[in-house]
């Protein structure tokens, strides 16, 4: 039983951390899968006297994805239905040229800043419209967001490590006196060790199975489907084969680690 409650105690924190880190990846994929959701909607509008070259916005604007012109007619029949023909083609041609700019990615408002100053020094360019609060709004909370889950999956990271090496040290006690008597008949430190990463490695196993195990459910669930679709994205909630073995590896790595600084660490007594 007290065996047992040693395997029970590594899996539990070890799925903690796994869990942890799988959450972390969902949310960065949902981060990004919306940013570039942000990216197609988002457009910064500009006024200029005259026509533009793409190719000249392009060499100032890497970013810039695309440039269209945003045509006039909408707004001139709202003004007056009654105007004459050969009226309505003079306001035409005395009427700035309106355009509509994409990117290729979603910028920051560092970006959008920056981006306003360069056209703005073009002389023909009179305004510039980058819907700057509702941008500086949406990037933020994304940012806020983004923060907020990486601080807490470190938290539950050095909590979880600081778990797992204090049940190390007891697997160390338990077999102490096993490992003296190794020692004293001349055994490597590697022997001695032996069953401690035996452990380390079969609950690493264990725990990897398990976080598989909840992520393969969690994926599946309509629940999840529905929420990603009312904000309009589609990602992979967990992949089987990818984020399977990133989390073996990651136990893997993280159990025999903790395990190798506990041998190191360990004094042989006199």
């Amino acid at each position: 039983m007290k065996s047992f409650k040693n395997h029970l105690s590594l899996v539990i924190a070890l799925v903690s951390i796994l869990f942890s880190i799988q959450v972390f990846t969902v949310v960065d994929r949902s981060i990004s899968a919306y940013k570039e959701k942000l990216t197609a909607d988002y457009s910064l509008v500009l006024v200029s006297q005259k026509k533009l070259d793409s190719q000249v916005l392009k060499g100032k604007i890497p970013t810039l994805a695309s440039i269209s012109v945003i045509s006039p007619d909408s707004v001139i029949k709202k003004l007056n239905t009654k105007i004459s023909k050969n009226n309505l083609e003079l306001l035409k041609v005395t009427l700035p040229k309106f355009y509509k700019l994409k990117f290729t990615k979603y910028p920051s408002p560092e970006d959008i800043n920056i981006i306003t100053k360069k056209l703005l020094q073009m002389k023909s360019i009179v305004k510039v419209e980058s819907f700057a609060a509702t941008h500086d709004t949406i990037y933020n909370l994304l940012l806020l967001f983004k923060t907020v889950i990486s601080v807490l999956a470190f938290c539950i990271l050095v909590v979880t490590l600081l778990l797992i090496s204090k049940e190390l040290k007891i697997w160390q006690f338990n077999h102490n006196e096993r490992m003296s008597i190794m020692s004293l008949f001349g055994a490597p430190t590697w022997l001695r060790s032996a069953i401690l990463y035996r452990l380390a490695i079969v609950d690493a196993l264990i725990a990897s199975v398990v976080a598989f195990s909840i992520f393969a459910f969690i994926a599946s669930s309509s629940w999840i489907s529905e929420q990603l679709n009312t904000i309009g994205i589609n990602i992979v909630v967990f992949d089987k084969v990818n984020d399977f073995f990133v989390m073996l590896g990651v136990s893997l790595i993280v159990s025999n680690l903790l395990v190798a600084f506990i041998v190191l660490g360990h004094k042989e007594e006199v």
